[in-house]
């Protein structure tokens, strides 16, 4: 409406609701930036446009909001009403009705961002107390003889553990310490054992371990009591949780992170091949030492046996060459026991190492090929009989449509000199000479006046 100026007021600016509405808008999104905000879906709606429209709620309020294409088709999960989730939106106005609605621009169930802040905060935590500090991390020993694992007794972690160390390392002693590794027992389980088997003085080493799974499922490892019992073990802790993109707090506070169990069981024990290897070349580099050392020992002697006959002192000379004799034959019988026994020992790491073997895998091995070659071959006979069989249906029914099978019938093919099958009898001239095609062979023919 319009009204006249009072003279005695000050002059109006009169505004339309789209004018209006603007204002509004503009005011909105320079007051508040992008903001995130928690709550739950209802009235979600999905048109043919792709849009995607809902209502985010709590107990006190609720929002309309809009999330546009394409931002609506990145979401990796389908929303429903009822879903708890967490979104990050710029606040605007619905223009056309006036309305105050949140345009979303990413969707996330709130559960899995609820844990991935908690666990930030908790690192941040513990890594200003001094948790996460690389001077106070130990050194793995270089032959643990016992190693203590703490994990799930049936899960597939603990297996590729122990497959592993008993091909490279037969000799340690490995326990496995069974415990819960997700939900609500597991932390204080974890915990129990961490300080059990750090208390009992067995162990060399503890290897905190189980395989993938999401965030959840590894959040027994990201406890903070779970961290501190890391921390206060008295023997070095590695960690090997879920797959090697994933970290832990236990990773962090952990003597030694591995990205999977079996690079754990790789870090812990070393190869015994190669420890083979390296005592050969000792058991060469010992002879070659004990080779020159009597050497030089011989050239000693030889020495002072020289200087002995130049002074020709008989009796002493005598008695210093029979102690030299006797401490020869000392010595190379003590040359003889050692290298002996450490030929011995060596055998019997050799035959150890022999034990475990591929080798004596190989038998299983070819009869399992044989196997499969048996059969493959079979189903390759199979089903070349199918084909055969086919190729005759094949052939019987391409003959029933033959032109020859309609000539065993009694018919014949008129062919005229050149060639060309004869279709009519207009325009053929008497005395034309033509071939009549039989199913046997041919007939000349020529054609007579009627």
């Amino acid at each position: 409406m319009y009204a006249p100026d009072d003279p005695t007021t000050p002059s109006r600016h009169i505004l339309t609701p789209s004018t209006l509405n603007r204002l509004v808008r503009d005011l909105l999104e320079d007051a508040l930036p992008m903001v995130w905000i928690e709550g739950e879906l209802s009235n979600v709606a999905r048109p043919a446009s792709g849009h995607l429209y809902f209502t985010l709620k709590d107990s006190g309020a609720q929002v309309r909001c809009a999330m546009f294409r394409p931002k609506s088709g990145y979401l990796k999960f389908r929303p429903v009403d009822g879903m708890q989730v967490l979104v990050r939106a710029r606040v605007g106005l619905y223009e056309p009705r006036g309305e105050f609605q949140l345009v979303a621009e990413h969707m996330e169930p709130a559960g899995e961002g609820a844990l991935q802040r908690e666990f930030e905060q908790l690192k941040a935590r513990l890594d200003a107390e001094g948790l996460f500090d690389l001077g106070r991390k130990r050194t793995l020993p270089a032959f643990a003889r016992r190693i203590g694992v703490i994990t799930s007794a049936t899960g597939a972690a603990v297996r590729d553990v122990l497959s592993v160390m008993s091909r490279r390392w037969p000799l340690a002693e490995v326990d496995v310490l069974p415990v819960p590794v997700q939900g609500r027992e597991a932390p204080p389980a974890i915990v129990a054992m961490l300080r059990k088997a750090s208390a009992s003085g067995r162990y060399d080493v503890l290897l905190l371990t189980r395989g993938g799974g999401s965030l959840e499922d590894l959040w027994a490892f990201n406890d903070e009591q779970v961290a501190r019992a890391i921390h206060a073990s008295a023997v070095p802790v590695v960690s090997a949780v879920g797959h090697e993109v994933d970290f832990s707090i236990a990773d962090f506070v952990a003597d030694l992170r591995a990205p999977t169990p079996s690079a754990a069981a790789e870090l812990l024990v070393p190869d015994a091949q190669a420890i083979a290897r390296h005592l050969r070349q000792l058991q060469q580099r010992l002879g070659a030492l004990h080779q020159r050392r009597l050497q030089s020992l011989i050239q000693r002697t030889d020495h002072l046996l020289a200087r002995l006959q130049a002074q020709r002192p008989q009796a002493r000379l005598q008695r210093d060459r029979e102690r030299l004799l006797h401490l020869r034959h000392r010595l190379a019988a003590l040359m003889r026991d050692q290298s002996q026994r450490r030929h011995a020992r060596l055998d019997r790491q050799h035959a150890r190492l022999l034990a475990c073997h591929p080798r004596l895998r190989l038998p299983l091995l070819q009869r399992r090929l044989q196997e499969q070659e048996r059969r493959l071959r079979s189903s390759i006979e199979h089903r070349l009989e199918r084909e055969q069989l086919h190729l005759k249906q094949l052939a019987r029914a391409m003959h029933a449509v033959s032109p020859l099978a309609t000539l065993e019938r009694g018919y014949s093919i008129l062919f005229d000199a050149e060639g060309r099958v004869l279709r009519s009898a207009l325009g053929v001239a008497a005395g034309t000479s033509l071939r009549a095609r039989l199913a046997d062979g041919e007939l000349p023919l020529r054609v007579c006046e009627d």
